[in-house]
């Protein structure tokens, strides 16, 4: 026999369902990034460091100096081996957001940080026994000030999600050139786009287009003596876009120097 109580009972039972899975679907991605646009969140976990921490005294493993001058302000994070990748993930950009941990976690928030150090394995404790940047752990070690924009601090070691997303930059990417002699190294900081380099090349007016090797993090070095010339530099990101910033450095540069160049489109 029919009874319109099971049905009602039934059908509202269905709408709870239905609402449930609309309300989650709708909340698992940040507002201001497209789920059809953005890479798919992965796990990992996250720690924070206070800020007496000496750990940023030279820029990180990243090697980009000052990192509050530099543009980059503690909006930074250190990552483990397997998301650092020996240096080349540096400049890149990610955005994080702490999950699982209702106790800990401020609903609704995201942070945007980018690659900025490494945090080194401990191999004196296993890697789900304290060595929290041990390979295979995918970790981020962050500032305590951006730490506690995604969660409480007293957290400490808390689930977040990741993605990758493409940089946001003011102004042009910057070039510092250090060395000596004929040895040229240059820093090269704000990139916008991927954000991390994959290849870079360097030009005097009186040569033609020289590859520079990594040195460590986003120094790129040359043994060439380009003195009393203007450079000009062709940069590759890791997603395979090139930008060519010609007569960057002027003829007169010297080393200590820093140059603003083009940007890529974020």
């Amino acid at each position: 026999m029919f009874s319109w109580t099971s049905f009602i009972l039934t059908f509202s039972s269905f709408l709870l369902t239905v609402t449930a899975h609309y309300y989650n679907s709708q909340t698992s991605d940040s507002p201001s990034l497209s789920s059809s646009s953005s890479p798919e969140w992965k796990s990992a976990r996250a720690t924070y460091y206070a800020e007496a921490d000496p750990r940023d005294a030279v820029g990180g493993a990243c090697g980009y100096g000052d990192l509050e001058r530099g543009g980059y302000g503690k909006a930074t994070a250190g990552l483990s081996t397997v998301l650092f990748e020996k240096g080349q993930i540096c400049g890149a950009c990610y955005e994080v957001r702490c999950v699982e941990d209702l106790r800990w976690c401020i609903p609704g928030t995201s942070i945007i940080v980018t690659a900025t150090n490494f945090c080194a394995p401990n191999y004196g404790f296993p890697a789900d026994g304290g060595g929290k940047c041990n390979p295979p752990n995918p970790h981020f070690v962050l500032p305590i000030e951006i730490f506690e924009k995604i969660a409480i601090w007293k957290a400490s070691n808390m689930p977040i999600q990741y993605r990758r997303i493409k940089c946001r930059k003011e102004g042009g990417m910057r070039f510092t050139i250090n060395g000596n002699g004929i040895f040229l190294s240059v820093l090269i900081s704000n990139v916008g786009g991927a954000g991390d380099l994959m290849a870079v090349k360097i030009k005097g007016s009186r040569t033609g287009w020289l590859p520079m090797n990594r040195n460590w993090g986003q120094n790129w070095h040359l043994n060439a003596d380009l003195k009393n010339q203007p450079l000009s530099f062709e940069i590759t990101t890791s997603d395979g876009l090139t930008l060519t910033s010609y007569n960057v450095a002027p003829k007169d540069w010297d080393f200590g120097q820093s140059f603003e160049g083009k940007q890529f489109e974020s």
